[in-house]
C-alpha cells in the first residue's frame, strides 16, 4: 500500500519541516543571543573593572592633590601660629619672671638702705657725731658742727683735727 502524497500532506510535511527548522532557528538564535549575552556581560564587567580601577586612581590623585595643597600648609600654619605662640608665652615667662625679680632686688635693697641708714643714724648717735677721714694719706678726725675746738682746718663747716703716730 502505497500511499499517494496529497496536498494536504505536503502542506503539512512542509508545515513540519517549516516548524522544526524554525525551531532550530530559534534554539541556534536564543544559544547565539545567549552567547552574545554572556559576552556582552563580561566585556561590561571587565569595562567596570576597568572604570573602578580609573577612578580609585583619580580619587587617589585627588586625595594626593588635597593633601598637598592643603595638609601641608596647614601643618606648616599651625606649626608657626604653635611656635609664635609657645615663643611668645616663654618671651613674657621670661621677662615677667625678670620683672619679678628686680621689683624683690630692688625691695632688698630698699630695706638695705633704709637698715644702713639706721646704722649711720645709730653710729652718729653713739659716736657723738665723731668720725674719720683720711685724705691724701693724712688721717683726720672729723668733729660734729659747732665744736668749739681750734682745729687744723674745716672742710664743710665741720673742724678736722689731724691724726699723728708718734
Amino acid at each position: 500500500m502505497e500511499r499517494t502524497s496529497t496536498a494536504n500532506d505536503l502542506t503539512d510535511r512542509l508545515r513540519t519541516r517549516l516548524e522544526t527548522e524554525r525551531k532550530k532557528i530559534e534554539e541556534l538564535t536564543a544559544n547565539e543571543l545567549e552567547r552574545l549575552g554572556e559576552n556582552s556581560r563580561r566585556v561590561a564587567r571587565r569595562a567596570l573593572r576597568s572604570i573602578e580601577r580609573d577612578t580609585e586612581v583619580a580619587v587617589g590623585n585627588v586625595r594626593e592633590l588635597l593633601v598637598k595643597a592643603w595638609l601641608r600648609p596647614l601643618i606648616v600654619g599651625t606649626a608657626l601660629w604653635l611656635g609664635t605662640f609657645a615663643g611668645s608665652w616663654a618671651t613674657m615667662q621670661w621677662l615677667s619672671r625678670s620683672i619679678q625679680d628686680r621689683i624683690e632686688e630692688r625691695s632688698m635693697v630698699d630695706v638695705q638702705i633704709a637698715g644702713g641708714r639706721e646704722m649711720v643714724a645709730e653710729i652718729e648717735e653713739t659716736t657723738w657725731g665723731v668720725g674719720l677721714r683720711e685724705i691724701d694719706g693724712v688721717r683726720y678726725v672729723t668733729l660734729p658742727r659747732g665744736t668749739p675746738v681750734l682745729t687744723a682746718f674745716t672742710f664743710d663747716g665741720r673742724p678736722y683735727v689731724e691724726l699723728r703716730r708718734e
